[in-house]
Protein backbone atom coordinates (compact mmCIF):
# COMPACT_ATOMS: atom_id res chain seq x y z
CA UNK A 1 0.00 0.00 0.00
CA UNK A 2 2.50 1.99 1.31
CA UNK A 3 5.04 0.96 -1.23
CA UNK A 4 2.59 1.79 -4.41
CA UNK A 5 1.95 5.02 -2.66
CA UNK A 6 5.68 6.42 -2.32
CA UNK A 7 7.52 4.31 -4.45
CA UNK A 8 5.54 3.86 -7.72
CA UNK A 9 3.81 7.22 -7.22
CA UNK A 10 5.56 9.64 -5.25
CA UNK A 11 8.96 8.70 -6.48
CA UNK A 12 9.20 10.29 -9.72
CA UNK A 13 8.55 13.28 -8.79
CA UNK A 14 10.02 13.26 -5.02
CA UNK A 15 13.77 11.33 -4.48
CA UNK A 16 13.62 10.81 -1.32
CA UNK A 17 10.87 7.94 -1.65
CA UNK A 18 13.53 5.99 -3.73
CA UNK A 19 14.01 4.53 0.38
CA UNK A 20 10.84 2.68 -0.78
CA UNK A 21 12.14 1.23 -3.31
CA UNK A 22 14.73 -0.53 -0.91
CA UNK A 23 13.26 -3.79 0.64
CA UNK A 24 16.10 -3.18 3.57
CA UNK A 25 14.52 -0.22 4.24
CA UNK A 26 10.98 -1.43 4.03
CA UNK A 27 11.97 -4.63 6.24
CA UNK A 28 13.19 -2.21 8.58
CA UNK A 29 10.00 -0.50 8.81
CA UNK A 30 8.21 -3.05 9.02
CA UNK A 31 9.72 -4.84 12.01
CA UNK A 32 9.44 -1.31 13.99
CA UNK A 33 5.74 -0.94 13.13
CA UNK A 34 5.18 -3.99 13.70
CA UNK A 35 6.70 -4.00 17.33
CA UNK A 36 5.13 -0.72 18.05
CA UNK A 37 1.68 -1.62 17.30
CA UNK A 38 2.14 -4.64 18.90
CA UNK A 39 2.75 -2.83 22.50
CA UNK A 40 0.26 -0.30 21.89
CA UNK A 41 -2.75 -2.55 21.09
CA UNK A 42 -1.10 -5.06 24.04
CA UNK A 43 -2.92 -3.73 27.25
CA UNK A 44 -5.88 -3.14 24.54
CA UNK A 45 -6.57 -6.31 24.02
CA UNK A 46 -5.38 -8.06 27.43
CA UNK A 47 -7.92 -5.56 28.83
CA UNK A 48 -11.07 -6.67 26.88
CA UNK A 49 -10.24 -10.31 27.14
CA UNK A 50 -9.91 -9.81 30.90
CA UNK A 51 -13.70 -8.29 30.01
CA UNK A 52 -14.78 -10.75 28.17
CA UNK A 53 -13.60 -13.19 30.43
CA UNK A 54 -11.23 -14.95 28.25
CA UNK A 55 -9.25 -17.20 30.58
CA UNK A 56 -6.60 -20.13 30.23
CA UNK A 57 -7.80 -23.09 31.36
CA UNK A 58 -4.75 -25.21 32.65
CA UNK A 59 -4.14 -28.90 31.92
CA UNK A 60 -5.19 -30.91 34.92
CA UNK A 61 -2.19 -33.43 34.13
CA UNK A 62 0.69 -30.52 33.89
CA UNK A 63 2.38 -29.75 36.40
CA UNK A 64 1.37 -28.19 39.60
CA UNK A 65 3.01 -24.90 39.43
CA UNK A 66 0.75 -24.16 36.22
CA UNK A 67 -2.31 -24.23 38.28
CA UNK A 68 -1.72 -20.57 39.42
CA UNK A 69 -1.64 -19.65 35.74
CA UNK A 70 -5.65 -20.33 35.22
CA UNK A 71 -7.48 -17.56 34.25
CA UNK A 72 -4.57 -15.79 33.05
CA UNK A 73 -5.97 -13.96 29.42
CA UNK A 74 -5.37 -16.53 26.37
CA UNK A 75 -6.00 -15.72 22.74
CA UNK A 76 -3.06 -13.13 22.74
CA UNK A 77 -2.30 -14.56 18.95
CA UNK A 78 -4.94 -12.22 18.00
CA UNK A 79 -2.27 -9.57 18.73
CA UNK A 80 0.66 -11.19 16.88
CA UNK A 81 -1.50 -12.02 13.58
CA UNK A 82 -2.95 -7.81 13.38
CA UNK A 83 1.24 -6.77 14.07
CA UNK A 84 2.16 -9.07 10.98
CA UNK A 85 -0.71 -8.39 8.55
CA UNK A 86 -0.94 -4.56 9.05
CA UNK A 87 3.00 -3.72 8.56
CA UNK A 88 2.94 -6.78 5.36
CA UNK A 89 0.09 -4.91 4.07
CA UNK A 90 1.34 -1.63 4.30
CA UNK A 91 4.86 -1.90 3.17
CA UNK A 92 5.22 -4.94 0.55
CA UNK A 93 4.22 -4.94 -3.08
CA UNK A 94 0.73 -6.42 -3.24
CA UNK A 95 1.44 -7.37 -7.04
CA UNK A 96 3.69 -10.23 -5.35
CA UNK A 97 1.69 -13.48 -5.08
CA UNK A 98 4.62 -14.91 -2.89
CA UNK A 99 3.17 -11.95 -0.56
CA UNK A 100 -0.58 -13.33 -0.34
CA UNK A 101 0.68 -17.25 -0.01
CA UNK A 102 2.92 -16.10 2.73
CA UNK A 103 0.05 -14.03 4.58
CA UNK A 104 -2.79 -17.28 3.32
CA UNK A 105 -0.51 -19.96 5.34
CA UNK A 106 -0.38 -17.38 8.63
CA UNK A 107 -3.93 -17.02 8.39
CA UNK A 108 -5.41 -20.40 7.18
CA UNK A 109 -3.39 -21.69 10.03
CA UNK A 110 -4.36 -18.78 12.74
CA UNK A 111 -7.99 -19.48 11.70
CA UNK A 112 -7.76 -23.01 13.04
CA UNK A 113 -6.41 -21.95 16.27
CA UNK A 114 -8.80 -19.17 16.94
CA UNK A 115 -11.41 -21.87 16.51
CA UNK A 116 -10.02 -24.08 18.87
CA UNK A 117 -9.58 -21.86 21.01
CA UNK A 118 -13.05 -20.33 20.87
CA UNK A 119 -14.19 -23.74 21.40
CA UNK A 120 -12.06 -24.29 24.55
CA UNK A 121 -13.36 -21.21 25.86
CA UNK A 122 -17.07 -22.74 24.88
CA UNK A 123 -16.28 -25.24 26.72
CA UNK A 124 -14.62 -24.15 29.85
CA UNK A 125 -11.81 -26.42 29.65
CA UNK A 126 -8.42 -26.89 28.11
CA UNK A 127 -9.83 -28.84 25.23
CA UNK A 128 -11.05 -27.61 22.23
CA UNK A 129 -11.53 -28.95 18.71
CA UNK A 130 -10.39 -33.59 18.26
CA UNK A 131 -7.04 -33.89 17.57
CA UNK A 132 -8.15 -35.34 14.62
CA UNK A 133 -10.16 -32.47 13.60
CA UNK A 134 -7.62 -30.13 13.95
CA UNK A 135 -5.28 -31.97 12.25
CA UNK A 136 -7.86 -32.85 8.91
CA UNK A 137 -8.28 -28.76 9.07
CA UNK A 138 -4.38 -28.36 8.92
CA UNK A 139 -4.10 -30.75 6.27
CA UNK A 140 -6.74 -28.49 4.47
CA UNK A 141 -4.90 -25.95 5.00
CA UNK A 142 -1.31 -27.13 3.89
CA UNK A 143 -2.93 -28.42 0.89
CA UNK A 144 -4.43 -24.87 -0.41
CA UNK A 145 -0.84 -23.62 0.33
CA UNK A 146 0.22 -26.18 -2.11
CA UNK A 147 -2.31 -25.87 -4.74
CA UNK A 148 -1.13 -21.61 -5.13
CA UNK A 149 2.31 -22.70 -5.46
CA UNK A 150 1.08 -25.58 -8.18
CA UNK A 151 -0.89 -22.70 -9.90
CA UNK A 152 2.84 -20.28 -9.04
CA UNK A 153 4.66 -22.95 -10.77
CA UNK A 154 2.64 -23.54 -13.89
CA UNK A 155 3.61 -20.33 -14.26
CA UNK A 156 6.88 -20.17 -14.42
CA UNK A 157 6.94 -18.28 -11.02
CA UNK A 158 8.10 -21.03 -8.66
CA UNK A 159 10.37 -23.70 -8.28
CA UNK A 160 9.59 -27.38 -7.10
CA UNK A 161 13.55 -28.00 -6.28
CA UNK A 162 14.99 -28.33 -3.12
CA UNK A 163 18.53 -26.36 -1.35
CA UNK A 164 20.48 -29.14 0.63
CA UNK A 165 22.66 -27.97 3.23
CA UNK A 166 26.55 -28.86 2.39
CA UNK A 167 25.88 -29.85 -1.25
CA UNK A 168 25.74 -27.60 -4.22
CA UNK A 169 24.98 -29.44 -7.45
CA UNK A 170 22.15 -31.65 -5.56
CA UNK A 171 18.86 -30.14 -6.25
CA UNK A 172 16.44 -32.65 -6.07
CA UNK A 173 13.59 -31.43 -7.86
CA UNK A 174 10.34 -32.91 -5.80
CA UNK A 175 7.97 -32.80 -8.78
CA UNK A 176 9.95 -32.74 -11.62
CA UNK A 177 12.02 -35.78 -10.77
CA UNK A 178 9.12 -38.22 -9.28
CA UNK A 179 7.46 -37.39 -13.19
CA UNK A 180 9.70 -39.17 -14.81
CA UNK A 181 8.34 -42.35 -16.75
CA UNK A 182 4.96 -43.15 -17.68
CA UNK A 183 2.05 -40.77 -17.52
CA UNK A 184 0.37 -43.04 -14.94
CA UNK A 185 2.91 -42.16 -12.72
CA UNK A 186 1.80 -38.27 -12.45
CA UNK A 187 -0.60 -39.28 -9.59
CA UNK A 188 1.64 -40.61 -7.75
CA UNK A 189 4.00 -37.55 -7.73
CA UNK A 190 1.70 -34.97 -6.56
CA UNK A 191 0.92 -37.10 -4.02
CA UNK A 192 3.92 -37.36 -2.91
CA UNK A 193 4.71 -33.76 -3.42
CA UNK A 194 1.32 -33.06 -1.30
CA UNK A 195 2.96 -35.49 1.07
CA UNK A 196 5.85 -33.59 1.38
CA UNK A 197 4.50 -29.66 1.64
CA UNK A 198 1.94 -31.39 4.72
CA UNK A 199 4.36 -32.86 6.35
CA UNK A 200 6.44 -29.35 6.32
CA UNK A 201 3.64 -27.49 6.78
CA UNK A 202 1.60 -29.38 9.96
CA UNK A 203 4.86 -29.86 11.35
CA UNK A 204 6.00 -26.40 11.54
CA UNK A 205 2.57 -25.21 12.90
CA UNK A 206 1.65 -28.19 15.68
CA UNK A 207 6.08 -27.52 16.84
CA UNK A 208 5.23 -24.10 17.81
CA UNK A 209 1.90 -25.32 19.46
CA UNK A 210 3.92 -27.82 21.40
CA UNK A 211 6.41 -25.54 22.66
CA UNK A 212 4.12 -23.24 23.64
CA UNK A 213 3.41 -24.03 27.44
CA UNK A 214 5.86 -21.75 29.42
CA UNK A 215 5.78 -18.36 29.53
CA UNK A 216 7.83 -17.09 26.82
CA UNK A 217 9.31 -19.95 25.85
CA UNK A 218 7.36 -20.47 21.74
CA UNK A 219 7.66 -16.53 21.49
CA UNK A 220 11.17 -16.40 22.18
CA UNK A 221 12.04 -19.07 19.78
CA UNK A 222 9.72 -17.45 17.37
CA UNK A 223 11.70 -14.76 17.61
CA UNK A 224 14.84 -16.71 16.56
CA UNK A 225 13.46 -18.65 13.95
CA UNK A 226 11.80 -15.56 11.79
CA UNK A 227 15.09 -13.39 12.41
CA UNK A 228 16.45 -16.77 10.88
CA UNK A 229 14.26 -16.39 7.89
CA UNK A 230 14.43 -12.83 7.60
CA UNK A 231 18.00 -13.43 6.30
CA UNK A 232 17.09 -16.62 4.04
CA UNK A 233 14.19 -14.75 2.43
CA UNK A 234 16.47 -11.79 1.46
CA UNK A 235 19.37 -13.73 0.49
CA UNK A 236 17.07 -16.27 -1.66
CA UNK A 237 15.70 -13.21 -3.51
CA UNK A 238 18.87 -11.05 -3.94
CA UNK A 239 20.40 -11.91 -7.60
CA UNK A 240 24.12 -11.42 -6.35
CA UNK A 241 23.73 -13.43 -2.78
CA UNK A 242 21.96 -16.19 -4.13
CA UNK A 243 24.76 -16.57 -6.79
CA UNK A 244 27.60 -16.42 -4.79
CA UNK A 245 25.81 -18.94 -1.96
CA UNK A 246 24.78 -20.92 -4.61
CA UNK A 247 20.87 -21.10 -3.95
CA UNK A 248 17.72 -21.60 -5.69
CA UNK A 249 17.26 -18.29 -6.58
CA UNK A 250 13.16 -17.27 -6.46
CA UNK A 251 13.17 -13.52 -7.92
CA UNK A 252 10.69 -11.44 -6.17
CA UNK A 253 11.10 -13.62 -2.59
CA UNK A 254 12.63 -10.48 -1.15
CA UNK A 255 9.35 -8.94 -0.56
CA UNK A 256 9.30 -11.66 1.90
CA UNK A 257 11.99 -10.53 3.62
CA UNK A 258 9.76 -7.57 4.52
CA UNK A 259 7.03 -9.83 6.14
CA UNK A 260 9.38 -12.51 7.91
CA UNK A 261 10.67 -8.41 9.44
CA UNK A 262 7.29 -8.11 10.79
CA UNK A 263 6.69 -11.37 12.21
CA UNK A 264 9.80 -10.90 13.55
CA UNK A 265 8.90 -7.13 15.36
CA UNK A 266 5.23 -9.20 16.67
CA UNK A 267 6.97 -11.71 18.07
CA UNK A 268 9.35 -9.37 20.02
CA UNK A 269 6.18 -7.34 21.03
CA UNK A 270 3.98 -10.47 22.15
CA UNK A 271 7.07 -11.37 24.57
CA UNK A 272 7.10 -7.66 25.73
CA UNK A 273 3.64 -8.79 27.91
CA UNK A 274 4.27 -12.88 27.41
CA UNK A 275 7.65 -12.96 29.48
CA UNK A 276 7.77 -15.06 32.29
CA UNK A 277 5.10 -14.39 34.48
CA UNK A 278 2.90 -13.66 31.71
CA UNK A 279 0.05 -11.05 31.35
CA UNK A 280 -1.65 -12.85 28.32
CA UNK A 281 -0.75 -16.25 26.54
CA UNK A 282 -0.60 -16.66 22.85
CA UNK A 283 -3.59 -19.51 22.64
CA UNK A 284 -3.78 -21.27 19.68
CA UNK A 285 -4.39 -18.62 17.14
CA UNK A 286 -1.30 -17.29 18.05
CA UNK A 287 1.25 -20.77 17.88
CA UNK A 288 -0.28 -21.95 14.97
CA UNK A 289 -0.58 -18.84 12.81
CA UNK A 290 3.48 -18.36 13.56
CA UNK A 291 4.10 -22.07 12.69
CA UNK A 292 2.30 -21.86 9.63
CA UNK A 293 3.37 -18.66 8.33
CA UNK A 294 7.19 -19.75 9.20
CA UNK A 295 6.92 -23.28 7.49
CA UNK A 296 5.03 -21.73 4.14
CA UNK A 297 8.45 -19.53 3.80
CA UNK A 298 10.91 -22.44 4.36
CA UNK A 299 8.31 -24.00 1.44
CA UNK A 300 8.06 -19.99 -0.95
CA UNK A 301 12.11 -19.91 -0.44
CA UNK A 302 12.48 -24.02 -0.78
CA UNK A 303 14.09 -24.01 2.56
CA UNK A 304 12.64 -26.92 3.50
CA UNK A 305 15.38 -28.61 4.99
CA UNK A 306 17.12 -25.55 6.88
CA UNK A 307 13.71 -25.36 8.46
CA UNK A 308 14.80 -28.13 10.64
CA UNK A 309 18.06 -26.33 12.24
CA UNK A 310 15.79 -22.68 12.17
CA UNK A 311 12.79 -24.52 14.40
CA UNK A 312 15.23 -27.05 15.83
CA UNK A 313 13.92 -26.73 19.07
CA UNK A 314 10.19 -27.11 17.88
CA UNK A 315 11.18 -30.18 16.03
CA UNK A 316 12.80 -31.59 19.19
CA UNK A 317 9.71 -30.88 21.06
CA UNK A 318 7.25 -32.81 18.33
CA UNK A 319 10.08 -35.30 18.75
CA UNK A 320 9.55 -35.69 22.35
CA UNK A 321 5.80 -36.19 22.01
CA UNK A 322 5.85 -38.67 19.03
CA UNK A 323 8.21 -40.95 20.86
CA UNK A 324 6.41 -40.74 24.71
CA UNK A 325 3.48 -41.55 22.79
CA UNK A 326 4.75 -44.04 20.80
CA UNK A 327 6.71 -45.50 23.79
CA UNK A 328 3.54 -45.86 25.96
CA UNK A 329 1.29 -47.51 23.26
CA UNK A 330 4.00 -50.08 22.50
CA UNK A 331 5.66 -50.90 25.56
CA UNK A 332 3.38 -49.21 28.53
CA UNK A 333 6.18 -47.08 29.73
CA UNK A 334 7.29 -43.68 29.08
CA UNK A 335 10.56 -42.31 28.22
CA UNK A 336 10.10 -38.95 29.79
CA UNK A 337 8.15 -37.86 32.69
CA UNK A 338 6.18 -35.59 30.88
CA UNK A 339 6.17 -34.30 27.44
CA UNK A 340 6.94 -31.93 25.42
CA UNK A 341 9.94 -31.89 26.69
CA UNK A 342 9.63 -28.77 28.26
CA UNK A 343 7.64 -29.98 30.83
CA UNK A 344 10.38 -32.83 31.79
CA UNK A 345 12.58 -30.71 32.54
CA UNK A 346 10.23 -29.32 34.92
CA UNK A 347 9.70 -32.17 36.61
CA UNK A 348 13.33 -33.27 37.25
CA UNK A 349 13.53 -30.35 38.88
CA UNK A 350 14.41 -26.93 36.50
CA UNK A 351 13.16 -23.88 37.31
CA UNK A 352 10.40 -22.84 34.37
CA UNK A 353 12.74 -19.57 33.47
CA UNK A 354 16.04 -21.32 33.57
CA UNK A 355 13.99 -23.89 31.03
CA UNK A 356 13.10 -21.53 28.69
CA UNK A 357 16.37 -19.52 28.98
CA UNK A 358 18.11 -22.75 28.00
CA UNK A 359 15.32 -23.83 25.26
CA UNK A 360 16.46 -20.22 23.85
CA UNK A 361 19.70 -20.96 24.15
CA UNK A 362 19.65 -24.25 21.65
CA UNK A 363 17.05 -22.31 19.49
CA UNK A 364 19.85 -19.76 19.01
CA UNK A 365 22.59 -22.24 18.51
CA UNK A 366 20.87 -24.31 15.96
CA UNK A 367 19.29 -20.89 14.09
CA UNK A 368 22.89 -19.88 13.87
CA UNK A 369 24.33 -23.05 12.49
CA UNK A 370 21.65 -23.03 9.88
CA UNK A 371 22.88 -19.99 8.61
CA UNK A 372 26.29 -21.14 8.05
CA UNK A 373 25.58 -24.07 6.05
CA UNK A 374 24.56 -21.49 3.60
CA UNK A 375 28.63 -21.05 3.30
CA UNK A 376 29.75 -24.10 4.22
CA UNK A 377 28.55 -26.07 0.92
Amino acid sequence: MLYWLFFERLFPNISVFRLFGYVTFRTALASLTALALGILLGPVLIRKLRDFQIGQHIREDGPKSHQKKAGTPTMGGLLIVVSIVVPTLLFTNLRNPYVWVALFGLLSFGAIGFYDDYTKMKRMRNLGLTARGKFLLQVLAALMVGIFLLVLHAKGMYSTEMNIPFVKSYRPNLLINSMLGSPWTYPVAFVFYFLFLETVLVGAANGVNLADGLDGLAIGLMIIASGAMTVLTYTSGHAQFATYLDLSRLPGASELTVFCGAMTGASLAFLWYNAHPAEVFMGDVGSLSLGGGLGTIAVLIKQEVLLLFVGGVFVIECLSVILQVGSYKLRKKRIFKMAPLHHHFEAIGWHESKVIVRFWIVGLVMALFALTTLKLR
